[in-house]
């Protein structure tokens, strides 16, 4: 039985990699003209669409100005895990997460949302776009296409994107039907968002080294050497860095 998730999660990312290359490279583009010309790049996404975004932050191989937009209530640490639900749900709310957000023209937000329905994605996307800054979608558009906005623009989150990098899988995510058992299981949209996402940053270093621009990149903190290296990069971006 174990194999059944793994077929499916790899025909999830069989079908990323198929589909989804020229909007890797675009996002990578757009992720490395930011860094270059000295912006930032955000990540934000609401209850398990949180772990995407955490992935790229203050990570070995990653690069340094992406900062992550942890909002109170949206992250998988909250009692009850329930209320996430209820906060994605609130119209208003992203408009106050960044409030002390320093986003603005130049600047890429990636919105992960694998419905794309919720308000709080929908609008921190709108919000960004307002401000001048370049949006890229992270949703399920097999899903997303099934469902209806909650928001209270009526649009859903590809809609009010820049560029959208599509993670596939199944409406509902969970892709393993195990008989006997109404509801499927094993989700596949977290494994495909790390994957999409970790493309785009290497294709955004091999895009700042090709043109000159040494990448900004951590070295583990386990290896020997790498504190002051991760010391003197984040110093560069100190005051943009939510995170610290």
């Amino acid at each position: 039985m174990p194999h059944r998730y793994f077929a499916a999660a790899k025909r999830a990312m069989e079908e990323a990699e198929r589909t989804q290359m020229d909007a890797i490279k675009r996002a990578g583009e757009l992720v490395a003209r930011a860094i270059a010309d000295g912006h930032m790049v955000y990540v934000f996404g609401a209850s398990h669409a949180s772990i995407p975004a955490q992935e790229l932050f203050y990570r070995a191989g990653g690069l340094v100005p992406i900062s992550p937009i942890l909002a109170p209530g949206l992250t998988t640490d909250v009692r009850p895990i329930t209320r996430t639900s209820a906060i994605e749900r609130m119209a208003g709310y992203a408009r106050v997460i960044l409030q002390d957000v320093s986003l603005g023209p130049g600047d890429v937000l990636f919105a992960i949302s694998v419905s794309g329905r919720n308000t709080v994605s929908v609008e921190m996307a709108e919000e960004a776009r307002a401000r001048g800054a370049t949006v890229v979608a992270v949703t399920s558009m097999p899903y997303t296409k099934t469902v209806t906005s909650r928001a209270p623009s009526g649009q859903l989150l590809y809609q009010v994107a820049d560029l959208v990098l599509d993670i596939g899988g199944v409406p509902g995510d969970a892709a393993v039907q195990v008989d006997g058992v109404q509801q499927r299981v094993g989700p596949t949209s977290t494994v495909v968002a790390v994957a999409m996402l970790n493309a785009v940053v290497v294709c955004a270093v091999d895009i700042l080294a090709r043109s000159g621009v040494e990448p900004p990149v951590f070295i583990s903190a386990n290896i020997d050497g790498a504190d002051a290296h991760n010391a003197a990069l984040m110093a560069r971006y100190r005051d943009r860095l939510t995170y610290l």
